[in-house]
C-alpha cells in the first residue's frame, strides 16, 4: 500500500483528490470545516517536502454549472484552516487550469473548480480523467467519502499514474482503522450496530459475524428481533418481512460462537415526540399504544459491561432517537462506555452518519480512537466490498 511517505514531493506537483463537500449556509459560508481539517496533514506534508498542491473536489449535486455549488465560496475557509493562501481557477480542466497548474511554484496551492460541473466526472469518463491527470506529477487520493464511487477523479484517473500514485494520510488511516476491526484487531472484538432498520445493515451483519466476538444490536432494529422471538413491542418500529432474517442471524451467530446482545429494557413513549409521556418497560412487554425510543437503564448497564470487556470496538448507529433529548441517554451512555474503554487501551472506530453526528454532539470525538469521515464508503467497507477508489491505487 503506497502512502505519502513513499514519495518525496520536492519540486513535484501533487494532484490531490480531497473531499471538500462541506455544508454551506444561505450566505455560502462553511458551517462545518471537519473535512478540510481532515485533509490538512496530507497537504502540509507535500508543502513541507517542497512541493505544490493541486486540489480537486466536488461540492453538492449540481446540474451543470451552478454558482451556489462553486468552490470559490470555500476558498477563504480553506485558507483559514490551512494557514496558506490559495489560488483558485474557474475550471478543473482545459487551458486555464493547465496554465494555472504549470505556473504553480513550490509551497503554493491551487484549488480547481467543482469537478461535478462536468457530467463526465460521475460517468467515470476516461478522456476527462486524462485531462485532469495532465495537471500533476503524483496522484494522491485522500477522499475516503467518495472512495466507493468509480468516478473519473477517484478511480479512473489512477491509471495515468502507474508508478506515481498513493493514498493520502486520511485515506490510509481510514483503511488501517477498518482493517483493525475486520482483520487485525485485538480480541475480544465488539460491533455495536444501531439505527432503525435491519434491512440497511443486513450485509454488514452477515460480513462481520466471522470477525467479531460480541454484537450489540440497538435502536429501531431491536424490535424486529424481539418480535421475531415472540415479544410484544407495542407500536414500536418493526420490519415484519425481516423477522425470518432476524432469526436466521441469531442462528448464524450461535453457530459462529458470536454473542448477540439486545436491549433488555427500553424507554417507551406514547408518541414520537420529545414531550411525550414515557415509562421504562421490558423490551419484550411494551404496552399497546407505546413505542420504544431508547435503550433503558438495565440495557445501558449491560452494554457498559460488554464494552469494558472488549479490546476492539466498532460503533455504527445510535441506540435511540438521540436527536430528542428525552431519548438520548442510551446513546450517551454507550459513548461514555466506549470512551472509557478507549482510555483503558481499546481501539474504537466510529462510522456512519448518525453515529458520527452523535459523537460530535455529545463531545466524544476526541475520546475514541478514530471517527470515520465517509458514511457510504465506510458501510461498503464493512460489508466486505472492495472500494473502487482504493482498488485503483493498489493496482
Amino acid at each position: 500500500m503506497k502512502t505519502l511517505n513513499d514519495f518525496n514531493f520536492d519540486h513535484k506537483k501533487a494532484l490531490i483528490r480531497v473531499d471538500f463537500n462541506v455544508p454551506l449556509n444561505e450566505n455560502f459560508e462553511v458551517t462545518d470545516a471537519t473535512r478540510v481539517m481532515s485533509a490538512k496533514p496530507t497537504i502540509i506534508k507535500v508543502l513541507e517536502d517542497g512541493g505544490s498542491c493541486i486540489l480537486m473536489s466536488h461540492l453538492g449535486r449540481p446540474k451543470g454549472v451552478q454558482d451556489q455549488f462553486s468552490l470559490k465560496h470555500i476558498v477563504s475557509k480553506v485558507e483559514d484552516v490551512l494557514g496558506v493562501s490559495i489560488k483558485f481557477v474557474e475550471n478543473c480542466i482545459g487551458l486555464e487550469a493547465e496554465e494555472a497548474a504549470a505556473n504553480l511554484k513550490p509551497g503554493e496551492i491551487l484549488l480547481l473548480e467543482n469537478l461535478r460541473f462536468h457530467e463526465e466526472e460521475k460517468q467515470g469518463d476516461i478522456a476527462f480523467a486524462e485531462a485532469l491527470s495532465k495537471l500533476g506529477d503524483i496522484y494522491v487520493n485522500d477522499a475516503f467519502g467518495t472512495a466507493h464511487r468509480a468516478h473519473a477523479s477517484t478511480t479512473i484517473i489512477a491509471q495515468f499514474f502507474p508508478e506515481t500514485k498513493c493514498f493520502g494520510h486520511l485515506l490510509a488511516q481510514e483503511i488501517e482503522s477498518i482493517d483493525k476491526v475486520m482483520k487485525t484487531g485485538e480480541k475480544p472484538v465488539l460491533a455495536v450496530l444501531g439505527g432503525a432498520k435491519v434491512s440497511s445493515k443486513i450485509t454488514i451483519i452477515e460480513n462481520i459475524l466471522d470477525k467479531v466476538d460480541h454484537l450489540i444490536i440497538g435502536g429501531g432494529m431491536t424490535f424486529t428481533f424481539i418480535k421475531a422471538q415472540g415479544g410484544t413491542i407495542g407500536d414500536s418500529i418493526c420490519e415484519d418481512d425481516k423477522m425470518d432474517l432476524a432469526m436466521d442471524i441469531l442462528k448464524q451467530a450461535k453457530e459462529k460462537n458470536v454473542q448477540i446482545h439486545l436491549p433488555v429494557d427500553v424507554v417507551a413513549a406514547n408518541a414520537f415526540s420529545n414531550d411525550a409521556e414515557t415509562q421504562i418497560t421490558d423490551v419484550n412487554a411494551i404496552p399497546k399504544g407505546w413505542q420504544g425510543l431508547d435503550s433503558g437503564p438495565k440495557s445501558n448497564a449491560l452494554f457498559h459491561n460488554i464494552v469494558m470487556q472488549c479490546k476492539t470496538i466498532l460503533w455504527n448507529g445510535p441506540l435511540g432517537v438521540f436527536e430528542m433529548e428525552s431519548f438520548a441517554n442510551g446513546t450517551i451512555a454507550l459513548g461514555e462506555a466506549i470512551a472509557e474503554a478507549t482510555k483503558n487501551g481499546a481501539f474504537s472506530l466510529v462510522g456512519g452518519g448518525d453515529s458520527v453526528a452523535a459523537v460530535k454532539q455529545f463531545g466524544f470525538e476526541n475520546k475514541v480512537s478514530y471517527v470515520s469521515t465517509g458514511g457510504g464508503a465506510m458501510l461498503e467497507s464493512l460489508e466486505g466490498k472492495t472500494l473502487p477508489g482504493i482498488a485503483a491505487i493498489l493496482k
